[in-house]
């Protein structure tokens, strides 16, 4: 029997992304991007949710990393992300089936546009606690006559937050390849988000590339405090 001990520092809205591995069990992992969805549904206090697949390597990438999979879930409150983590037989079977997991608590900061037609967000500032960094997570649907523009940009895009100052992690994620892409990334700072928005020319080129062309139908940029989740597990 695992248990699980979790600390969250009291708010209102929820946000969990949950990262997992595998080096065995990696068609079940792929199943469950269909067959978790009924179960995420059914679970109390959930108000969104995404299963996600990511990208080989650590940014865009054309190539499915059929060895990493995360989730994406946001509670109505505190309690309900924490019985959903500790309690529930879907994320039971995450952990079971995966060879590591990492978890992170997300509070929204800032948060336009849509996904799936909706602002899953409810952003509030606030100053960061001395254990979070600034989280970001860009997300689209592509138009279909812009998808081989867009790829071709690819390179560059992933080149150019590979060498960003201050980026502590990024994964490229999505919810179906070539057409639904999203990018998950950590930073040291606000300041150096900003660097790379404003003063990147390399960034700055791919966005205006991307207003002008359209690559987009659907959009969205969300802005977090980010700090690990505390998931202590005892046989």
């Amino acid at each position: 029997m695992t248990v699980i001990r979790l600390i969250f520092i009291g708010m209102a809205q929820q946000v969990v992304l949950s990262f997992f591995t595998y080096t065995q069990n990696k068609f079940w992992a792929f199943t469950q991007m269909q067959r978790a969805l009924p179960k995420l549904e059914q679970q109390s206090g959930v108000l969104f949710f995404k299963t996600l697949g990511t990208g080989a390597g650590t940014g865009f990438s054309l190539w499915p990393d059929f060895s990493t999979y995360a989730l994406l879930t946001v509670w109505k409150s505190k309690e309900n992300a924490t019985a959903f983590l500790k309690e529930s037989s879907v994320m039971k079977a995450f952990i079971l089936n995966s060879s590591t997991q990492k978890h992170f608590k997300l509070h929204p900061l800032q948060s336009h546009g849509l996904w799936g037609k909706t602002n899953p967000f409810e952003a509030s500032q606030r100053p960061l606690k001395d254990n979070e960094q600034i989280g970001i997570i860009t997300r689209a649907t592509l138009r279909p006559s812009r998808l081989l523009e867009f790829w071709r940009a690819v390179p560059a895009a992933s080149k150019a937050i590979q060498h960003a100052k201050g980026v502590l992690w990024y994964k490229g994620i999505g919810e179906w390849p070539m057409v639904q892409q999203a990018t998950f990334s950590i930073w040291n700072s606000l300041d150096d988000v900003k660097a790379f928005a404003y003063k990147s020319s390399a960034h700055a080129a791919i966005v205006k590339k991307t207003r002008k062309r359209n690559w987009y139908k659907e959009d969205l940029f969300a802005r977090f405090a980010v700090s690990p989740l505390l998931l202590k597990s005892n046989e």
